[in-house]
């Protein structure tokens, strides 16, 4: 059991720290092989026998590969959400197919405190290691493990937030659009994250419009509720998570970097009043002789290319520092 760590320690931190001491006494070697076997096999529906997940050395070398880019790639799409809604605070959670809990963590990174929470997933060996984990963190400690069918079954709790991340992808089309009606009948909020990958991100545009028909309003990515002005086919809309390696990472994608980039797409929408960024950078920022190039998509919706120069006087140094994924211009 993982003692809790002291509240000056980032949940970040606390994570890494616990997800490390997931493998002692695991060989590196099985941990691997593990991990290489689960990301081959861990796609198609929802299984309705026995979950890919078979036991717990199985979750635990998942969970140490997956859990921190996950929660980087969540921890980013909730904070593009919160600055859209400064005055909103989640008071319940649900997490569908939320697995060891990552979600869960990154909900507590955003907006820090205790709230009723609620983990739902079909692998019981993932829920009972997330709760091992969450063991570690005090405001996980009244959290809910509850195993359940993630599919048009699905019952979800009236709830403030609910997040689905890295689940659309593992659902038949009918069962996906049932969780999203789902989630979109109980929750106040919902924000999905699913790959950065073009079916990814055709995932996220189906369910972005299913909530939009529901009432909600996209509070992020986008600048707008209305279509999404990329062509189908000709790109993807997608962000972008600096994720730190570690040892079983690069053991299994090889390479000595001490960090890999999780690209994901989401999309975060909303009852509650919200304030979308004016635009989006939607592309790495193009840093130039006394020029930065920016991609954005704006409120009209469109997408433009911003040239900002040394002209701009502060509005170039804050170019300069816009990341990949930020509001622009800066608050």
């Amino acid at each position: 059991m993982n003692a809790p760590v002291p509240p000056s320690v980032s949940p970040a931190e606390t994570l890494r720290a616990t997800l490390a001491g997931l493998l002692d006494g695991l060989p590196p070697k099985r941990a691997a092989q593990a991990v290489d076997r689960l990301i081959a096999a861990y796609r198609g529906a929802t299984p309705t026998d026995a979950p890919i997940l078979r036991d717990r050395a199985d979750v635990a070398a998942y969970a140490a590969y997956r859990m921190p880019a996950t929660f980087e790639a969540v921890r980013a799409a909730l904070g593009a959400f919160a600055d859209a809604v400064p005055r909103w605070t989640p008071s319940s959670h649900v997490d569908v197919g939320g697995g060891t809990g990552a979600a869960t963590w990154a909900v507590g990174a955003t907006w820090p405190g205790e709230r009723s929470v609620t983990v739902l997933d079909w692998a019981e060996p993932a829920l009972a290691l997330g709760r091992e984990i969450a063991a570690a963190n005090p405001a996980l400690a009244g959290a809910v493990w509850q195993r359940s069918r993630i599919g048009a079954a699905l019952t979800i709790e009236s709830t403030d937030l609910v997040t689905v991340s890295y689940v659309l992808n593992e659902l038949t089309p009918a069962d996906r659009t049932a969780l999203v009606d789902a989630a979109a009948t109980a929750a106040r909020s919902v924000v999905i994250v699913e790959a950065g990958t073009p079916d990814g991100y055709a995932r996220v545009l189906e369910a972005r419009t299913r909530l939009v028909e529901a009432g909600f309003r996209v509070a992020a990515p986008c600048p707008h509720s209305e279509a999404c002005p990329i062509v189908p086919g000709a790109d993807w809309c997608h962000f972008s998570a600096r994720v730190s390696r570690s040892s079983l990472h690069r053991k299994v994608k090889g390479g000595s970097l001490p960090y890999e980039d999780e690209k994901f797409s989401y999309v975060a929408a909303t009852r509650v009043p919200v304030s979308p960024a004016p635009s989006r950078v939607v592309r790495r920022p193009q840093i130039r002789k006394g020029q930065v190039l920016l991609d954005l998509c704006g409120t009209e919706p469109s997408l433009t290319r911003a040239t900002v120069t040394k002209r701009h006087g502060d509005l170039y140094k804050a170019a300069r520092d816009a990341d990949w994924g930020d509001a622009w211009p800066p608050h």
